[in-house]
């Protein structure tokens, strides 16, 4: 193990590379068995109990919190010292969000402890452990992102890379482990709800791993057992999102950074009323729709198909809207002539790439219903409204991931520094300075100069003088009175231009505030069970019941994904706008 000190020669770059190379291998490794032991248990495998599964989990974040206390530790230890930071990694807002899926997570850590608690004579011992180690794993997690998500790591290099690995692919372990329960909990109420479609031909089997004993108070375990379905959406963000902000750090591990001054941006609410109205406007109705789809959906043939329609047409009509919200921010991109920030940036590089490959999943979604469309021999009514809805998927997406990477790449606009510290000053008799009211009243001549005193621009120095009285003085004011106007006049195109300016970015504000809150609306119908690709049936007649179930379980968690990570690159750019 090496230790980080002044720049490193060409040949040391060569072990760096190689232990990153390794590192990555060994994560891949860890994660690829991990998944098939997930797999082997969902499908039943002989001799593969839930047990096994939860032990290596168990496992893994152990060895996970012993490097992040070592880490913590050393820290504590050289806590003097200076430390390269990333200022584009985990930002205040990151930080905060994943601070309340971590809490909502907690939540469910205890449900399960309860639900072991009450079901304790026929669950293995690992089922009550899991939960209190993911609890204790989860705090930890949490204040060491808090503490260290921007550090740039220059000593003891590879050991950090192999232990930021390690936790970036066993918080990828623990969100996929949370994909497939809850997955397996919404298809068997999937498999319940086909038969009220219609759809008789399908087999009902379902996948059912409740225990096998009597629960000792019935009310609690049924609480537990439905609430922790209804809080894995937000433990599967925690997961995803931990994991991106491990992966941050592990890629800036060696890093060398530019040392410049990184403007802070706060999210403020004003000026963007418009976009927030609207915005909770669908958030309300998204929220609505939801609920009746859920006790609509299964409960007869008629209330399914007018459930689905309902869905359906609510969802055009918000894809709709953001397509053309858009359309219009890149409309004023286009009419803008500002650079592109091309610098080595690992987190906005990762957040490019998450928007594209994670919108694949929707994409395959949409692809998928539109050829079960086209090719299918029966159409429901409810299934032509699937065919526009499965097209603006696709071209939102498009349109929406143009938008975010061009704006996270879009430099910053710098006002110049004369008008900033442009000031209208007078000087009186008495040689004082006072700061005239306003641009608008020394336009019309309306300014402390009507009190005697000579009005000049301040720009680095002091231009005037003071008034001797006589015909020189005269002169002299009648001769400083048109330069005023000539700089007035000036700074008036000036300020009207910069109100143009004004006008676009309040604009594109607005757009970014009203997109975040349509994404966080579109989070919520799958991360809740509404999900209409299951309860259509069109593309499981064509293509097959379990053909298609198996690709809407691998497709719907980059989808769901997708829409949150999506509402977090917004509120990014509506803080850098």
């Amino acid at each position: 193990m090496e230790k980080g000190g002044g720049a490193p020669s060409v040949g040391g770059s060569y072990p760096q590379k190689n232990a990153e190379i390794l590192s990555s291998q060994y994560g891949i490794n860890l994660f690829l068995a991990g998944l098939l032991l997930t797999f082997a248990w969902a499908v039943h495998a002989v001799g593969i109990s839930k047990s096994h599964l939860l032990s290596y989990l168990i496992t893994l974040m152990l060895i996970q919190l012993l490097w992040m206390l070592w880490y913590l530790c050393r820290s504590c230890t050289q806590r003097r010292l200076i430390r390269d930071k990333d200022t584009h990694a985990g930002a205040r807002w990151l930080k905060c969000g994943i601070t309340l899926f971590a809490v909502i997570t907690l939540i469910l850590d205890s449900f399960k402890i309860g639900y072991y608690i009450d079901f304790s004579n026929c669950l293995s011992p690992t089922e009550g452990i899991f939960p209190v180690t993911h609890a204790v794993h989860t705090i930890l997690q949490v204040y060491f992102l808090w503490c260290h998500a921007k550090d740039i790591i220059q000593s003891f290099k590879t050991l950090e890379r192999f232990g930021v690995i390690h936790s970036v692919f066993t918080n990828l372990l623990l969100w996929t482990n949370g994909v497939l329960t809850e997955s397996k909990h919404q298809l068997n109420e999937h498999k319940e709800r086909l038969i009220t479609l219609g759809f008789g031909n399908i087999t009902i089997v379902l996948d059912d791993h409740a225990p096998q004993c009597n629960c000792t108070t019935t009310t609690l375990c049924s609480i537990f057992s439905q609430g922790i379905y209804y809080l894995y959406p937000f433990n599967i963000e925690y997961h995803i999102l931990a994991s991106t902000m491990l992966y941050v750090l592990w890629k800036n591990i060696g890093r060398k950074v530019e040392h410049h001054q990184q403007h802070k941006t706060p999210f403020k609410f004003h000026g963007i009323t418009v976009g927030m109205i609207f915005g909770l406007i669908v958030l309300t109705s998204t929220i609505a729709i939801v609920v009746v789809y859920l006790i609509q959906i299964g409960g007869s043939k008629v209330k399914s198909e007018l459930a689905l329609t309902m869905f359906y047409l609510h969802a055009i009509f918000v894809l709709a809207l953001m397509c053309t919200a858009g359309i219009v921010a890149l409309l004023i991109y286009r009419l803008e002539d500002r650079s592109l920030d091309n610098s080595k940036n690992p987190a906005r590089k990762l957040d490019a790439e998450l928007l594209v490959g994670t919108a694949a999943g929707s994409w395959l979604l949409s692809w998928g219903s539109i050829l079960a469309i086209i090719c299918a021999q029966a159409h429901p009514k409810y299934t032509w409204y699937n065919l526009p809805y499965s097209v603006l998927v696709i071209i939102e997406k498009y349109i929406q991931n143009l938008f975010i990477i061009e704006s996270i790449h879009r430099e910053q606009e710098k006002v110049n520094d004369d008008i900033k510290t442009l000031r209208i000053v007078t000087i009186s008799r008495g040689s004082t300075l006072s700061l005239t009211p306003s641009y608008k009243e020394i336009y019309n001549g309306t300014t402390a100069r009507d009190n005697g005193e000579v009005p000049c621009l301040f720009k680095g120095t002091i231009c005037g003088r003071e008034n001797d009285g006589g015909g020189g003085g005269a002169k002299e004011e009648t001769s400083q009175d048109k330069s005023l106007v000539m700089h007035s006049a000036s700074d008036f195109s000036f300020y009207s231009g910069n109100s143009v300016t004004n006008n676009k970015r309040r604009i594109l504000k607005n757009i970014a505030a009203f997109l975040f809150l349509c994404n966080l609306s579109l989070w919520i119908p799958p991360a809740f069970g509404c999900r209409p690709e299951y309860d259509n049936g069109l593309e499981e007649i064509v293509f097959g019941f379990e053909p298609w179930i198996i690709v809407v379980n691998l497709a719907m968690p980059f989808s769901i994904f997708y829409r949150m990570h999506s509402a977090a690159s917004l509120f990014e750019v509506n803080c850098k706008t």
